[in-house]
């Protein structure tokens, strides 16, 4: 076995023992692997080891993974970091998933530049659940006129929500932050029967995202190695 396929058992057992400690099936959840600055080489040991969802953060660098691994044609690809306007045709029309939807204009444009031939793109919206001023998401209050306008966009399927929480060295207060979204969750749920995800949780709050309720989860370096970057971040 390959490091990537031992790292990414790890990884599996890890999500399965969480869950099974907290009274949930371990097949609630999926690990979407974190493959952003990394190779394609990389992602196919990935993939040979079982993997199928797939996050890239950088708008060109997936979509030339996407086109280079092709062949791979069920991979899911998830589009997870900050969408400037200008880059969303992109998103549109190559990947399965935005994680990161923070307004109205940018989900109008990726319904609009969506391709007929391909399904509806799936959808998130992110939530700024730690008020960061560094990050990106709308503030909880607005999320039911949001998601309200976002359901009406035809070529747009809202799944669910997306939080990226800020650092916390205490389980207490991780599991209170992921409680409070999983609350918007479940209430946005109730509302939409197609919303099925809530994108929470990596390596460092694994376990308070999985407690909550978390259906997905982001890891990379814990999978493929510690981080490299690209020449460009776009």
């Amino acid at each position: 076995m390959t490091s990537i396929s031992l790292n990414l058992r790890s990884v599996e057992q890890r999500i399965a023992g969480i869950a099974t400690q907290c009274g949930r099936a371990p097949q609630e959840i999926t690990l979407l692997a974190v493959s952003k600055t990394k190779p394609e080489s990389d992602i196919t040991a990935a993939y040979e080891a079982g993997q199928r969802c797939f996050g890239e953060n950088y708008v060109q660098e997936g979509v030339s993974k996407i086109a280079a691994l092709s062949h791979l044609a069920d991979i899911d690809w998830h589009f997870i970091g900050p969408l400037q306007s200008n880059k969303s045709r992109l998103v549109a029309e190559n990947f399965a998933w935005c994680h990161t939807i923070d307004r109205l204009k940018l989900a109008q444009r990726l319904s609009a530049q969506r391709p007929e031939h391909l399904p509806p793109l799936n959808v998130l919206i992110q939530i700024n659940i730690s008020d960061e001023s560094s990050k990106s998401g709308i503030r909880e209050e607005a999320l039911n006129a949001l998601a309200a306008e976002i359901s009406q966009l035809p070529r747009l399927t809202l799944r669910g929500i997306m939080a990226i929480p800020a650092p916390e060295p205490d389980h207490r207060q991780q599991l209170i932050v992921c409680q409070r979204m999983a609350a918007l969750y479940h209430s946005l749920a109730n509302d939409y029967p197609q919303v099925d995800t809530l994108s929470l949780g990596m390596s460092d709050d694994l376990d308070a995202a999985i407690t909550a309720g978390s259906t997905l989860v982001r890891v990379g370096s814990a999978i493929f190695g510690a981080r490299q970057y690209p020449s460009s971040s776009s």
